[in-house]
């Protein structure tokens, strides 16, 4: 018998075919389902899916209200994980998983990140969207400090994946975000690092609109420490913005960018540091909608 022809895997036991398929990937699991009814059946095992499922998927499960781990089936309970994100503590994650890898992926919501002033009404606005995964969204109303910052524990990302934390968000007639670069960052196990972005997704489009040119000790409350009085506010040429990493339109409507990557093993009880900030240009910014930070595999994974 020649083993190194598909036929030859077809005399093996339906059991022996899941045990195989379930060292592969999700991916290659879906293909193989192709090659003959054999295949197809062992594909839809338990055997192969339970492989696939994250080993603390009850656990996290248990920590929202979805009822899916009566799911029938390990195939169905994977690509509901896949297609439809469950919200977990409270309202303050979403859970789901990576399609073709099965590696876990979540989202902070807004209000489980820190929010310079966020608590004030005068600069921000706790509100509800309908295409929103979370209850409530930070809708920025105008601030000239703008921090945002969220954090993961690491041990609950899959190990041995290199991942990456995007900015989730929407514009809705902003204004100031076209004067300086925000910094994005991403650190762990003490090593971060930070890059320029431009967070506004039609710079081209506001070349000549600055026209609030305001000292910064008019508009400064001193209530936050780290803030230093300066003459004005600093106005980058707009030619700098376009060498920029910009915002791209996600699948759900919502914009992203990307804050920065890590490797993950997975194991380490450690944080997970991602921000978004613009401190250092001073101007008033307007405009901004947040839904959360996503922690996420890099799709090269």
């Amino acid at each position: 018998m020649d083993t190194s022809s598909p036929e030859s895997f077809q005399v093996l036991p339906e059991g022996c075919i899941a045990i195989i398929l379930s060292f592969t990937t999700p991916r290659d699991a879906c293909r193989l389902s192709l090659v003959s009814k054999i295949f197809r059946s062992a594909a839809e095992s338990d055997a192969v899916w339970d492989k696939f499922v994250p080993s603390d998927y009850q656990s996290i499960i248990s920590r929202s209200s979805s009822s899916l781990l009566a799911t029938s089936s390990k195939k169905d309970l994977y690509f509901s994980l896949c297609d439809n994100p469950i919200i977990i503590d409270d309202g303050k994650k979403s859970f789901q998983l990576d399609r073709w890898s099965g590696k876990k992926c979540f989202m902070l919501a807004a209000r489980d990140l820190y929010i310079v002033w966020g608590e004030n009404p005068i600069y921000w606005s706790w509100t509800s969207l309908p295409e929103s995964r979370f209850a409530e969204v930070a809708e920025l109303n105008d601030v000239c400090w703008l921090e945002i910052r969220g954090k993961i524990n690491n041990s609950m990302l899959s190990s041995a994946t290199r991942y990456a934390a995007y900015l989730v968000f929407k514009m809705i007639d902003a204004t100031g975000f076209d004067h300086h670069p925000a910094e994005a960052s991403v650190g762990i196990l003490g090593v971060s690092s930070t890059k320029s972005v431009c967070l506004d997704p039609d710079i081209e489009a506001r070349a000549g609109e600055h026209d609030r040119i305001i000292p910064w000790q008019n508009f400064l409350e001193l209530e936050h420490p780290d803030i230093e009085a300066g003459e004005h506010y600093q106005i980058i040429p707009q030619q700098n913005f376009l060498e920029l990493e910009r915002p791209r339109e996600r699948s759900d409507g919502w914009l992203e960018i990307e804050l920065g990557e890590f490797f993950s093993l997975g194991q380490e009880d450690e944080e997970v540091n991602a921000s978004g900030t613009e401190i250092n240009g001073g101007n008033w910014k307007s405009g901004l909608t947040v839904q959360g930070i996503e922690i996420r595999p890099k799709e090269d994974n």
